[in-house]
């Protein structure tokens, strides 16, 4: 069987489908009794869809046809196509494909396009393959991008792997994979520095996308980004950037991890003449309680109507103007001859999803999927950390004299360098209570894994430690805290159970977010993941 997009256009499923559009034949599915959401021409109005296979077959007055081996109430409901979040990357919801999927397809998501970047720092070509197999048979459709900048910080932080152009070629040659992923080192495309010429290059001569990351470009750094050959951002920091580059040609993938800057990118909307097709809608970035509680793209949707946003441009968004941009003539709309991929919503406002149809079968209903895999997939990259336990010693910072001038980073967000002159004690330095320690270790088994230690300052007063293999984007194994003992804890407690997240304080483990794949994923369900990182968060605020 040929696999999609192809797989519509078999010519025994495009004879049915013609035949039973003109009621030679009967329908297989026949969706009555809903309000038909057409993102193409701006109505909603009631309507009836035969479906054959994953094929829509008609789109037709209400009551003019009953001939169907299965016939769907849909009354009440508001059909729209399903949604398409061009631009996320599965890892920050700490799950597995599968579970991703169980969670935002009966939310009213069927297509996602999937940055693997965090699997492929920590294991390379090999992860990106395993994310590629992770993602079949599932009810969500998922298109695996190459990743582009891996590492994202070459010479500063050794990550589990590197790619060059070589292996952005031999990535893009594997038919799986949609395009080249968000190039973030947006220097190297302008400075036109060998790497990155070549990565981009890659991606122009295979036809696929080129995805682009292009925080804090103006002007004429805009226009050279562009002229590159790179296609869309979805770093928008406000209205006149948004603005600058809509004009630029760039398919924007407005994301809804950055809310405030929703506001004045829905009023820059408003005073244009109609919604650009370069506009489309992303998550980006969940964490799995978020995405649990508030929703996917449904909840992007519902934050952009709440600011004003027509709910009929945020759903062309988020699917006709998506389906278009990712090249796919089969998605975005409810037409015949289009993918039965369709949405029940119980209203435009909350997005509320009662029915999800995924190429012509249901498979959701009332917010839960109807199906599961029997047994899971096979999980690899269980051992990625490749590094001894640790010693409440590691964490000290050995130095002479009486005294050392030592390096800080100065807050938590907007960081800069500062300095300190500190007291030294048989060949230690000594840390005041105002300041914290900062290690990070080498967990991929590249490089010695000896703690390389720095200290924060207005950071707070912490009494524990947090550690952390989920530390973007080389993802080794990060520990905060102002006890050396705790320290070791937490870090232990992560070498053990093979990465995650974990808080101790007087020498015990408060809590622990076990993250087994790449020491970034679990297969658990996503409420319990989200369950244990909401918890964790709360040990961590009494640290």
């Amino acid at each position: 069987m040929q696999s999609e997009p192809h797989d519509l256009d078999a010519p025994a499923l495009r004879d049915r489908a013609v035949r039973a559009a003109t009621g030679a034949a009967p329908f297989d599915l026949l969706l009555t009794g809903g309000q038909l959401v057409n993102v193409a021409t701006s109505e909603i109005y009631p309507a009836d869809i035969g479906i054959v296979g994953g094929l829509i077959a008609s789109v037709h007055p209400p009551a003019t046809r009953s001939d169907a081996a299965r016939r769907v109430d849909c009354s009440g409901l508001f059909l729209t196509p399903g949604l398409i979040d061009t631009h996320m990357h599965i890892e920050s919801s700490m799950v597995t494909p599968r579970r991703y999927a169980e969670t935002v397809v009966p939310q009213g998501t069927t297509t996602v396009v999937w940055d693997p970047h965090e699997v492929g720092n920590v294991a390379g070509l090999e992860g990106v393959g395993w994310a590629i197999e992770a993602a079949r048979g599932l009810d969500l459709r998922v298109l695996v991008l190459a990743p582009s900048c891996v590492p994202s910080a070459p010479g500063i932080e050794r990550a589990g792997a590197a790619f060059e152009a070589a292996e952005m070629a031999q990535m893009l040659s594997w038919p799986e994979i949609a395009g080249v992923a968000e190039v973030m080192d947006m220097r190297g495309v302008l400075t036109r520095s060998e790497k990155m010429t070549g990565i981009v290059n890659a991606g122009l001569a295979s036809g696929k996308l080129v995805c682009g990351h292009a925080r804090g470009l103006l002007g004429p750094e805009v226009q050279g980004f562009a002229s590159a050959g790179i296609q869309s951002d979805h770093e928008i920091s406000g209205p006149e950037d948004f603005l600058d580059k809509l004009r630029a040609g760039f398919t924007i993938e407005l994301r809804g991890s950055h809310d405030y800057v929703l506001p004045g990118v829905v009023a820059a909307l408003a005073g244009l003449p109609h919604l650009p097709q370069t506009l489309t809608l992303c998550t980006d970035d969940i964490f799995p309680d978020d995405l649990h509680r508030a929703g996917g793209m449904a909840d992007v949707l519902r934050r952009l109507v709440e600011h004003g946003m027509a709910a009929m441009d945020a759903l062309r968004a988020a699917t006709l103007n998506a389906a278009m941009r990712l090249g796919r003539a089969d998605l975005g709309l409810i037409a015949p001859g289009r993918r039965a991929d369709i949405v029940g919503f119980e209203d435009l406002a909350q997005f509320r999803a009662a029915r999800v149809l995924a190429s012509g079968r249901i498979v959701a209903e009332g917010g839960a999927l109807l199906a599961r895999e029997a047994s899971p997939p096979s999980l690899r990259f269980t051992d990625t950390m490749k590094l001894a336990l640790l010693s409440p010693a590691d964490f000290e910072i050995p130095a002479s004299g009486e005294s050392a001038r030592v390096h800080t980073v100065r807050r938590p967000r907007f960081t800069e360098w500062g300095e300190a002159t500190l007291p030294v004690r048989e060949g230690l330095v000594q840390v005041p209570a105002d300041l914290l320690r900062m290690a990070v270790v080498h967990r991929h088994g590249l490089a010695p894994t000896r703690p390389v230690i720095g200290l924060l300052e207005e950071w707070g007063c912490w009494s524990g430690a947090i550690a952390t293999t989920v530390a973007h984007d080389s993802h080794n194994l990060n520990v905060f805290g102002s006890d050396p003992a705790d320290m070791a804890v937490a870090a232990n407690a992560l070498i053990t159970c093979g990465g995650g997240m974990a808080v101790a304080q007087g020498g015990k483990v408060l809590a622990l977010l076990p993250l087994p794949i790449c020491g970034l994923l679990s297969d658990a369900p996503t409420e319990e993941v989200g369950a244990q990182l909401a918890a964790l968060r709360e040990a961590a605020d009494g640290v």
